[in-house]
């Protein structure tokens, strides 16, 4: 529909003009949503296509567990599997690593596994082993590898080999939110929503301080406060006919409101532990005071950057492995001493791993297949799956033993309450990560 027949339209809703809002809205997202709420007032309706269509913020369908959270952690890069989960059992670790690999004297004993232990700065992770609050899933990949970072991260975040369609999150809410946005459903913490959180009908919020998450009309027009103000203190609406102007306006202006103050105020509380330095920290403070104050999100997003370790790897990885590894386990106690412990699960991921052996500059290579961490009170604590080889390689990789969409039916099926195979598409054998 153009522009132009839009202009003539009658006030009165009609079903085109809704067709026309929700397609705008979809090619829009979010972004415009705090700033829409009274834009209408103004411009009659040609800005209501970037708000939410009446009535849309239907609940989940019967079945899903709502009080279940998923936080997911992307490692962005490609972190070296080997020298996170180390095998120090095995000789061709050392042979294949001269410099850079990590002594065994140093590494830090994964309870149960045998030959196999954690990076010496993954105190943090240790200490959620020792809880019984960590899976660590090895060998995860997916046939056919690709060695490129924009690919490979885009066939994590679709789920399917051409790294092409909507993201298997924004798929899980399309599945669930019986075809309807939910603009509370999740929340990325950065400058842009990534793929995987794009669904059909699903956006994501994303916002990197709650400051930016607010509504903006009065550093437009300082005249706009007043008539913004009345129409938030009218808690029902004065129109009559329920698809009106006002009252369409009304409810995504309210709504629009409410997350913003309700995220505001929940960060501005004092954190109850004090979180260590570092931007994945900050990241999870943030999303911690959003989960503390039982906001409706189901799915919150998270990053940590840096792990494309060509050359000198040992200083910088092991920098990356003490930001990591403090602020799972400040995020982790905190969830514990909310009370909300076994309401979250944390999935932490990267789009590769590094090759086997080390390069000459003292780094390692984009490579395949490596572990996953999966944090709560209702995983499966320890070392699970089976590692790679270290001698059968594919041209000098590891090859997978667990598809990561193993991983993701068990956390939709067994967590989220969610038909794997309606959202990935393919029937996937489900990973043994929960607690059953």
């Amino acid at each position: 529909m153009s522009h132009h027949h839009h202009e003539h339209e009658t006030t009165s809703s009609t079903g085109s003009e809704n067709a026309y809002s929700r397609r705008l809205f979809m090619q829009q997202g979010m972004a415009f949503l705090s700033m829409a709420t009274t834009v209408p007032l103004f411009m009659q309706r040609s800005a209501e296509g970037v708000m939410l269509p009446v009535g849309s913020l239907v609940s989940s369908q019967a079945g899903i567990p709502e009080d279940h959270t998923l936080v997911v952690i992307q490692l962005g890069g490609g972190n070296d599997g080997l020298n996170t989960v180390i095998p120090y059992g095995d000789n061709m670790y050392y042979n294949n690593r001269p410099q850079i690999a990590i002594k065994q004297s140093d590494a830090l004993e994964i309870p149960g596994a045998d030959g196999f232990g954690l990076h010496p700065n993954l105190t943090g992770i240790r200490d959620l082993l020792d809880n019984g609050q960590t899976a660590i899933v090895q060998g995860v990949g997916y046939p056919n590898p690709n060695r490129s970072h924009f690919t490979s991260t885009d066939i994590w975040h679709t789920a399917n080999h051409s790294g092409q369609g909507y993201g298997w999150l924004g798929k899980y809410f399309d599945n669930t939110c019986a075809g309807k946005p939910n603009p509370k459903g999740s929340i990325a913490i950065g400058n842009k929503a990534p793929l995987a959180l794009h669904g059909q009908t699903q956006k994501a919020v994303n916002f990197e301080t709650e400051e930016l998450f607010k509504w903006t009309g009065t550093t437009v027009d300082p005249n706009l406060s007043k008539p913004y103000d009345d129409i938030n203190r009218k808690a029902t609406s004065q129109a009559n006919n329920k698809d009106s102007q006002l009252d369409f306006l009304l409810r995504t202006s309210l709504d629009a409101q409410v997350s913003s103050d309700r995220i505001r105020a929940a960060v501005s509380k004092e954190p109850l532990l004090r979180y260590p330095d570092g931007k994945l920290a900050q990241q999870l403070q943030l999303i911690s005071s959003m989960i503390r104050a039982d906001l409706p999100t189901r799915v919150y997003y998270a990053s940590l950057g840096g792990f494309d370790t060509h050359a000198n790897q040992l200083s910088s990885h092991a920098n990356l492995m003490r930001q990591l590894g403090d602020a799972l386990n400040t995020f982790q106690k905190d969830l514990v001493k909310q009370g909300n412990s076994g309401k979250v699960v944390t999935m932490v991921f990267s789009e590769f791993g590094r090759r086997v052996a080390q390069n000459g500059s003292g780094g390692t290579d984009h490579g395949t297949a490596a572990p996953m961490f999966l944090l709560g009170d209702n995983v499966q604590n320890g070392l699970l799956g089976k590692h790679p080889s270290l001698t059968h390689l594919d041209q000098g990789d590891l090859k997978f033993n667990t598809d990561f969409r193993e991983v993701y039916t068990s956390v939709l099926e067994d967590w989220m309450g969610a038909n794997a195979q309606a959202i990935l598409g393919k029937k996937y054998t489900k990973s043994d990560i929960f607690k059953t």
